[in-house]
């Protein structure tokens, strides 16, 4: 049997205690991640010097002791590998030249053309499956077709993701077009991810929740259930983590129709719901609430007992219920692990 936790959790094991690691680990809260970033020049440099995307992966391991890493990069490389421009403008976060036709949607790369662009990132993976410790958990990762879709239609993000819905209307062959090419590139990607030494991979689809009726079903559901479905049979025994954030009713079922060995969970339903109506297909993972990493004191510590509480009888990997904000502090991160692990 494995030593390593996260896995057993998604093996479907209940264990006394949850493993745990937190969504945007490697970020801005941390002082030692600003001075690497400061150090590579740009967010986009730093996620393809291979060397430093290493050392911000590991920096909260060393820290804390989380039982996984996840591989430091960007939803966003993917369409840049295929061709779109990707620039980050300061405070606002990314800009993407738009896919909104026939010809745009033509004039990006195949499947098989991506992986000049992200050899950096599989290098990254490599020398984090050599320097991590043994007992932890090498994460890798890639955004949803749906979620990278909203970004490349509208060309940046948007609060209602209301050009990804509109293009969905008016031109249904060219948006379905995108979601078919980001599904295929996103099983190479991933499975080159694999290739180089990640040992669980997680689909973000930070999005999922603007799909309403039928659409969740095609445009989060298929392109999950199709990119699970080809990375199990490339790479058996392979663990998924899916990410349908907000789906709200849309987590039910969900590891079923799509294959997922473990439903990530936001903190928009409650983990008593997520008990009940999720984790009886298999692991959750979730969902403090980010806001406690921020606040602190005897709120974080009853929260965090509360959310291993609800999941106690089943797989569960404790986790935040989105990813860490750079307001948080780093000592109350400690707290919560150290609640996790001493009760």
């Amino acid at each position: 049997m494995t030593e390593k936790t996260i896995l057993r959790a998604l093996g479907g094991e209940a264990l006394p205690r949850p493993p745990v690691w937190m969504m945007r680990q490697a970020g801005r809260y941390l002082p030692e991640y600003r001075a690497t970033r400061a150090q590579a020049g740009d967010f986009l440099s730093l996620c393809y010097n291979p060397d430093l995307a290493a050392e911000v992966t590991l920096q909260p391991i060393r820290r804390y002791g989380f039982d996984a890493a996840i591989l430091f990069a960007d939803i966003l490389l993917l369409p840049q590998a295929l061709g779109a421009d990707l620039w980050f403008e300061t405070g606002e976060g990314p800009r993407l030249s738009t896919t909104t036709t026939p010809a745009a949607l033509r004039a990006l790369k195949g499947k098989d053309d991506i992986h000049d662009t992200l050899a950096p990132i599989y290098e990254t993976v490599k020398i984090l499956r050599r320097e991590l410790p043994g007992k932890t958990t090498l994460i890798g990762f890639a955004g949803a077709p749906w979620t990278v879709a909203t970004y490349m239609i509208a060309g940046r993000g948007t609060p209602d993701q209301g050009p990804a819905h509109a293009l969905k209307a008016a031109d249904r062959a060219t948006f379905a077009g995108l979601i078919d090419l980001l599904t295929e590139a996103t099983i190479e990607y991933l499975s080159k991810q694999v290739e180089a030494g990640a040992e669980v991979v997680k689909l973000f689809d930070s999005w999922a929740g603007s799909l309403k009726g039928q659409d969740f079903e095609d445009f989060a559901v298929v392109p999950t259930a199709r990119i699970i479905a080809a990375l199990k049979a490339r790479h058996p025994g392979l663990p998924v983590i899916a990410f349908p954030r907000e789906a709200g009713e849309g987590y039910i079922g969900f590891a079923r129709k799509t294959g997922a060995d473990c439903v990530a969970i936001d903190n928009s339903v409650s983990a008593e719901w997520a008990a009940a109506h999720v984790q009886v297909d298999g692991c959750v993972q979730g969902n403090l609430d980010p806001r406690h990493m921020v606040t602190g004191g005897p709120a974080l510590v009853e929260a965090t007992r509360a959310v291993i509480r609800a999941f106690h009888d089943g797989p569960h990997i404790f986790n935040l219920g989105h990813g860490i904000t750079p307001d948080a502090d780093p000592e109350n991160v400690a707290l919560m692990v150290e609640t996790i692990r001493n009760g």
